[in-house]
This record gives C-alpha cells, structure tokens and sequence, in this order.
C-alpha cells in the first residue's frame, strides 16, 4: 500500500462506485464518515495510527454486535456485520500469527518484570503500542492473562 490509509480508502471508495459494489461502498462510506466525524470532534489531522485505532474500535464494535444478532436469533444479520468486518480488514496490517502473539507477550512481561495478574495493565500497555492493528487486542489480554498467572 502506497500513500497513507485515507488515501487508499477514498480511492477504493471511487472503485467500489465505478464498480456498483454497494455493500464495500456502503462500508467504505461508514469508516469515513467515522474518520470525519473525530477529525471534526478533534479538529486534528488523522494520522495512520489514528486511522488504525479507529478501525480496530470499528471491527470491535462489529464484533460484540455479531453476538448479540447471534444471540437474538438474528443470522442475517451477524453475516452482514461480519463481511463489513472483513471489509475493515483489508485496511489493517498484515495480522500477527498466535506464535508471534505469544513472543511479544513474552518478552513483554520479562521487560516489565510483572509477575502476578495485578500487573496486567504495564504490560497491556507496552503491548498495546506494539501490536495496535497487527493483532486482536482481546486475545493479546487472554495470553497476557494466561502467561502471567502460570
């Protein structure tokens, strides 16, 4: 990908319009309507990690909706949620494998020194820097968890 994520996005977005692709248009359409909105909020310029970390909320939110379609019965519409998901994706960095996932969180809490759960949040907070948009943060928290109360 050359050029900053944005850019990449308003390009898909005029190919998805050429290409009468509704629903990658349509999903297109939110992620920049959510860029605009905090630029507005903010009155700051968008940086990529800005972008990234917005996504990911974008994805996570998708997620927790995914379960309570799932929940409520209501499959149409989880798929619906999930090929946005999908979608979102594609604008992410390549995703970190559970290997690559596992070492960070190893050399992470070696580097803090944390020893017991309590000190979950120094290590969460050296990891999240690292891996924001290279890996689902939830399971990050679940090895982080797991390492530190074996």
């Amino acid at each position: 990908m050359t050029g900053t994520i944005k850019d990449n996005i308003n390009e898909d977005m005029k190919t998805a319009m050429r290409g009468q692709d509704k629903d990658r248009l349509g999903t297109i359409r939110l992620i920049l309507a959510a860029l605009k909105q905090r630029e507005v909020d903010e009155r700051i310029t968008l940086t990529d990690e800005h972008i990234l970390a917005i996504l990911n909320k974008m994805i996570k939110q998708r997620r927790d909706a995914i379960t309570q379609f799932i929940t409520g019965n209501r499959p149409e519409l989880a798929q619906k949620e999930e090929a946005e998901i999908k979608i979102i994706q594609t604008y992410l960095p390549a995703q970190l494998n559970e290997t690559e996932i596992e070492d960070a969180v190893r050399s992470a809490i070696q580097a803090t020194g944390a020893t017991s759960a309590k000190e979950m949040g120094k290590v969460m907070g050296l990891l999240k820097d690292k891996l924001q948009g290279k890996a689902d943060m939830t399971l990050v928290s679940a090895k982080v968890k797991t390492q530190l109360s074996e």
